[in-house]
């Protein structure tokens, strides 16, 4: 987008905050660079230049806005619907890899060399892994600096700079401020409860929360997750330690509340949070798409804007889909509940009532088959793809090739197409999953005269694609099943 200047243009003279995220718009007069939505007079076009990343802006010499702030802006929906070596370096450069395991760590997961990444990324994105790194480490820091009392030293080391003289070089290039101005400007909004973290997430308009938290609430395993007071909460590892987010909606923000055991985990744990509930999807490409379809576009007209929910933890996921496999939810979440108890990590929860973390798949090797309350041919399938998990056969990951996973997982016994698709969309993140053969999907489609086969139902879909995963979730709506509906805000959902 940002190779079309009187595209960018037009978008930034009507402050559309639509585009936020996909292009950066720089002013050679201020030297400043902004997100499209900036409410300042938009400058003359001879003095626009477009970036199509903060970091790139950032490299030709330009300061971000003190006024929109453009490196918090929602991040390009293009990493999470394409699967090509960009799209997947993204992913996994915003939940921290680099910071963790350097350019070479990256390039390993991706299965590429250093420097195919490196020209790859620079192709398209005028900047370098490096650079993208540390805008996003920037990012990390403001937060940490205008939303804790941390001293800088450990603001520092918990954002990954290798050196506070870094951290101070890279805030005042970036913000045009020192840590202690930036401090300073946020005043009372500055914590005093050690180890929790406030922020806000935002998203692209428009948005429909009520299937996103409903679906997480009503499939919540007890225990890992839980409603309370008006608030998704979950417990979920992370590379230094583990957190407990609080995910409260709002109308122009998700708030956030991170309790993190280790602070330098602040990036991957935002990332994450993002992912779980979609905060990056482009609603309006989507929304466009399904309205093309007679059947879909009174759906997508009474809700716009509706969301993927998803799962943090990929492997986590894969096994509660077998635990749900042919069962209620109830009774799914009964199993899983079962299983976080016996093999779980326990943890402290002061604010509210999470017990445990899931347990990981090496934790699951010890299981023994005996104690599940479930038909032997389920017990062989969960056992087996625990095998396959710690062994490598199996590689579910955020940076990882949607079709290779897919293959992996339909080599397994007890892994048909439903199963499949479900790990396809609420733990990989491909916006094309589908999955005909559910019952609330082909129940759906009955009531609104589709075909309620999965053949050739998935024949008719070919219209939604590539955004058959977002289609499911106008299918699901038309039924009065909770996972279609805001919690109540009173009562907690354990």
């Amino acid at each position: 987008m940002h190779e079309d200047p009187e595209r960018c243009v037009r978008i930034v003279q009507s402050h559309d905050e639509r585009f936020d995220g996909f292009f950066f718009t720089a002013v050679l007069t201020t030297k400043i660079y902004c997100r499209p939505s900036c409410p300042a007079v938009p400058p003359k076009p001879k003095n626009m230049r477009f970036y199509p990343s903060a970091a790139a802006a950032a490299g030709a010499g330009f300061r971000a806005c003190k006024r929109c702030r453009p490196q918090a802006a929602p991040g390009s929906p293009d990493w999470n619907v394409r699967a090509d070596l960009v799209a997947r370096a993204m992913r996994l450069i915003t939940d921290g890899v680099i910071d963790r395991d350097g350019v070479p760590g990256l390039a390993a997961r991706l299965g590429y060399s250093v420097r195919q990444v490196e020209r790859h990324l620079m192709a398209e994105l005028g900047a370098g892994p490096l650079a993208l790194a540390r805008m996003q480490r920037a990012q990390s820091a403001r937060l940490l600096i205008e939303s804790t009392p941390m001293p800088f030293t450990e603001i520092a080391l918990a954002a990954g700079f290798s050196s506070v003289r870094s951290f101070n070089e890279t805030v005042r290039e970036v913000f045009a401020l020192t840590p202690g101005e930036l401090r300073a400007r946020a005043g009372s909004r500055a914590q005093t409860q050690p180890g929790s973290i406030s922020l806000k997430l935002p998203f692209r308009r428009p948005f429909f929360p009520d299937n996103l938290f409903g679906h997480l609430a009503a499939t919540a395993v007890p225990g890992v997750e839980e409603w309370r007071d008006g608030a998704y909460r979950c417990a979920f590892r992370l590379p230094n330690g583990h957190a407990i987010a609080a995910l409260r909606p709002l109308p122009d923000h998700i708030a956030c509340q991170l309790r993190l055991t280790d602070p330098r985990d602040l990036t991957a744990a935002i990332s994450r949070c993002r992912w779980l509930l979609d905060l990056d999807a482009d609603p309006v490409a989507i929304d466009d798409q399904l309205a093309r379809d007679e059947v879909l576009a009174p759906l997508v007209e009474k809700t716009p804007g509706r969301r993927v929910p998803r799962i943090i933890d990929p492997e986590q996921f894969a096994v509660r889909a077998v635990l749900g496999q042919q069962v209620s939810t109830a009774a799914a979440r009964t199993h899983a509940a079962r299983l976080v108890q016996a093999h779980g990590e326990p943890i402290d929860d002061p604010a509210g009532g999470l017990t445990h973390l899931f347990p990981t798949s090496q934790a699951l090797a010890e299981l023994d088959p005996e104690s599940l309350a479930l038909p032997r041919a389920r017990r062989v399938t969960l056992l087996r793809l625990v095998e396959a998990l710690n062994s490598g056969d199996v590689v579910l990951d955020i940076g990882g090739d949607w079709n290779t996973a897919r293959e992996q997982l339909s080599a397994l016994p007890g892994f048909g197409p439903w199963t499949v698709e479900s790990i396809a969309m609420r733990a990989l993140g491909d916006p094309d999953a589908f999955i005909p053969g559910d019952l609330g999907v082909r129940q759906a489609a009955q009531r609104l005269g589709l075909p309620d086969k999965p053949g050739p139902l998935t024949v008719r879909a070919e219209i939604w694609r590539p955004w058959r995963a977002y289609a499911v979730q106008h299918l699901w709506g038309t039924s009065g099943h909770p996972v279609n509906q805001m919690p109540p805000p009173g009562p907690d959902i354990l």
